[in-house]
């Protein structure tokens, strides 16, 4: 199994090329199962047979508009589309209960070549689809040898997001940050001055399922991506843990200079974050360009976003963190009229007009289709002059991570540091021993 990387010259050029618009979601918010949709193709021409088709899908913060979409196409075609969302956090549990029933899903979701390797077997081989053929970039297939296991559908960029108001209000520019040094420098700063300025540095750094990953995962990815760069490689079963000192600077940056005392964080949920950065109480907010529609109050206008800094030597030449975890997988066990149904309806939503700007407008997708739509999101933007400028954008590496356990137990690690109840060693401990002992069971 292998999964093409996100080579930042390839990434350049289709998002430049392509004026990729807004990205979408993570497993950030929450969510609940949605009621049953439908929907199928008819600009494009697809047959109508007896299949249909029920997806799974991965992000709860877009269900209104997959049920929606879901709606429009069956309205066009007659085909029953079923649309149900697992809640945050809950996606391979329920993957693993709805699999398991008569009628499963017929399109389902991987996170990359990990999640593929538990999935491998349920994943009908696309190289001869329409919607493969739609694909900007050979590197957004997630490949099992020849096999096109999975088809990424959105493209996504996190950062540090940040109010220019409030940075101005307190002396600074973006082009004042230019590495970690700089950035420990502006926010200890503002810590310090806090009272008179009326605002903290950074937003809370939640730890609770609904914000934890935004740093056991989103954050953990910087001292992979140096690591891997470091050693020229792109995954490992044994992670050495070199740039952990790197990793504990911007975590303790995070919570020493926060709207909330480190020992409450594990309180604290992503929608604290969001009221946080919104209301002005903090400049920094750590997240993506899908977190738009949560912000977008502050005006597009009042909206920048830097890079992760960790104090990596050549961070100066360093963008923003772009790439994927969403692959669509159809359902290789389902009949072959589901499957047939289930891949028309994939190629409508890249193709047809509906189908597009429901992606990329309503939901703000990147996607990384030819029928791709000008970026509305703003955030996209600065991504993307990011990359005009010369800058590398930072893969995710994230989807080599051994396993879903791994990321809790360090998140464990992370919050009991943060509350003073642990020392750093433990969060050492669940990174690098955590990181062997999971590939070892997961590959056992």
């Amino acid at each position: 199994m292998k999964m093409k990387r996100l080579l930042a010259t390839g990434l350049a050029a289709m998002l430049m090329a392509g004026a990729l618009a807004a990205c979408g979601s993570t497993p950030a918010s929450t969510g609940t199962a949605s009621t049953p949709s439908t929907a199928a193709p008819a600009s494009t021409g697809a047959a109508v047979g007896d299949g249909k088709v029920y997806y799974l899908n991965f992000k709860p913060e877009q269900d209104e508009q997959w049920q929606a979409l879901a709606k429009a196409y069956t309205e066009e075609t007659g085909v029953e589309v079923t649309v149900l969302t697992a809640a945050s956090g809950q996606y391979e549990t329920t993957l693993k209960s709805e699999i398991a029933k008569t009628e499963a899903p017929t399109l389902f979701q991987v996170n990359g070549p990990v999640g593929l390797a538990s999935w491998k077997d349920y994943c009908y081989d696309l190289s001869s689809s329409q919607l493969y053929g739609e694909l900007s970039s050979d590197e957004f297939a997630l490949k099992d040898g020849d096999k096109v296991a999975g088809i990424a559908y959105v493209i996504e960029t996190y950062g540090i997001i940040y109010n220019k108001g409030l940075l101005e209000k307190a002396g600074y520019t973006q082009d004042d940050i230019k590495n970690f040094e700089d950035l420990k420098k502006v926010a200890e700063d503002i810590t310090a001055r806090s009272g008179e300025l009326g605002f903290s540095a950074f937003t809370s750094a939640g730890m609770d399922g609904s914000s934890d990953w935004r740093f056991k995962t989103h954050l953990a990815n910087l001292p992979i991506y140096y690591e891997y760069k470091a050693d020229g490689i792109s995954s490992t079963d044994a992670i050495k843990g070199s740039y952990l000192d790197n990793y504990k600077a911007i975590w303790d940056l995070y919570i020493n200079n926060s709207t909330t005392k480190p020992a409450l964080l594990s309180t604290k949920t992503g929608d604290d974050a969001v009221a946080e950065f919104v209301t002005e109480q903090a400049v920094f907010y750590q997240n993506g360009t899908w977190a738009y529609n949560d912000i977008a109050d502050l005006g597009d206008d009042n909206l920048g976003m830097l890079p992760i800094y960790i104090g990596a030597e050549g961070e100066e030449k360093q963008g923003l963190c772009t790439g994927t975890e969403n692959y669509w997988c159809v359902n290789s066990k389902a009949s072959e009229e589901d499957i047939q149904a289930t891949l028309d309806f994939l190629y409508w939503c890249v193709t047809s007009e509906e189908g597009t700007t429901a992606l990329c407008t309503d939901m703000g997708f990147v996607i990384p289709f030819k029928g791709n739509l000008p970026a509305t999101n703003p955030l996209v933007n600065i991504s993307n002059d990011y990359i005009a400028d010369g800058y590398t954008p930072v893969s995710w590496n994230f989807t080599t991570m051994p396993s879903e356990q791994w990321k809790n137990d360090l998140g464990s690690a992370l919050t009991g540091y943060a509350a003073g109840t642990s020392q750093w060693d433990g969060v050492v401990t669940a990174f690098v021993d955590g990181w062997a002992k999971e590939y070892a069971a997961v590959n056992g």
